[in-house]
């Protein structure tokens, strides 16, 4: 059953942190026709494995499709991760004891005639046990509800906030375990606003994977939520691919 929420943030845009079509879901049976089997030899157990799995699953600007590119900086500081302080403003902190890796990559879609620059992120972590990993997407919920506006960095924020989450299996999704999506309304005071925000978080085996888009100025919902869930798809694509038995 599908469950919606006022707000709800996440790591993926914090402060810089679709559809999911390729199957990730650990859990199926080959014999019922699913394909997906992870072999536990290929999850990672150091902080080493963690970075190298976290190099090969999260999103470059092909990622989200043609006219993406970096910003700078492009990747996140790897010793740290975004949290929700108690005065709804996100921050970079070490990460919690649970995480053996963690990368924010930035991204824009630039400026074009009558449209302003879009700019993106994907976020992959790799905790040690799947439990962890599930209580990353439990704490998001936690945070929507008590930050139903959340200051990004100095002069963005986001609010009006509507989320949405979905186990795999719910309503047809099938691409993880856990799925959580996001819309709202982003405010910046370079870029102006209100403007569309959408954010998509997924958690398989010990990871999650996230994609934030923030509108601008002559920007629709649906090229917005486009590049979110390509990116996201891609992603959880690359994950199965990476950790999946082979024969």
């Amino acid at each position: 059953m599908a469950v919606l929420l006022a707000g709800c943030s996440g790591a993926a845009d914090a402060p810089e942190q679709g559809d999911a079509s390729t199957s990730a879901h650990p859990d199926r049976d080959p014999d019922a026709g699913d394909t997906f089997v992870p072999d536990p030899a290929r999850l990672p157990a150091s902080r080493a494995e963690a970075r190298d799995l976290i190099g090969r699953v999260i999103a470059g600007p092909d990622s989200f499709g043609p006219g993406v590119v970096k910003r700078s900086p492009y990747e996140s500081d790897p010793a740290t991760w975004s949290v929700l302080g108690e005065d709804c403003v996100w921050r970079r902190q070490k990460p919690a004891p649970g995480v053996l890796a963690t990368l924010t990559r930035s991204f824009e879609a630039p400026a074009a005639a009558g449209k302003g620059p879009v700019r993106l992120a994907a976020v992959v972590t790799v905790h040690r046990t799947r439990e962890d990993a599930a209580w990353e997407m439990a704490e998001s919920i936690e945070e929507s509800m008590r930050c139903p506006t959340q200051q990004l960095r100095a002069g963005e924020t986001i609010g009006s906030l509507v989320a949405g989450a979905l186990f795999g299996g719910e309503s047809g999704q099938g691409g993880s375990e856990d799925f959580l999506s996001e819309v709202g309304e982003y405010r910046s005071s370079e870029l102006g606003g209100p403007h569309y925000y959408s954010w998509q978080q997924a958690q398989t085996l010990q990871l999650t994977v996230a994609v934030t888009g923030k509108g601008a100025e002559g920007r629709t919902k649906d090229e917005i939520d486009a590049w979110v869930s390509k990116a996201q798809g891609v992603m959880l694509s690359r994950l199965e691919n990476a950790v999946e038995k082979r024969n």
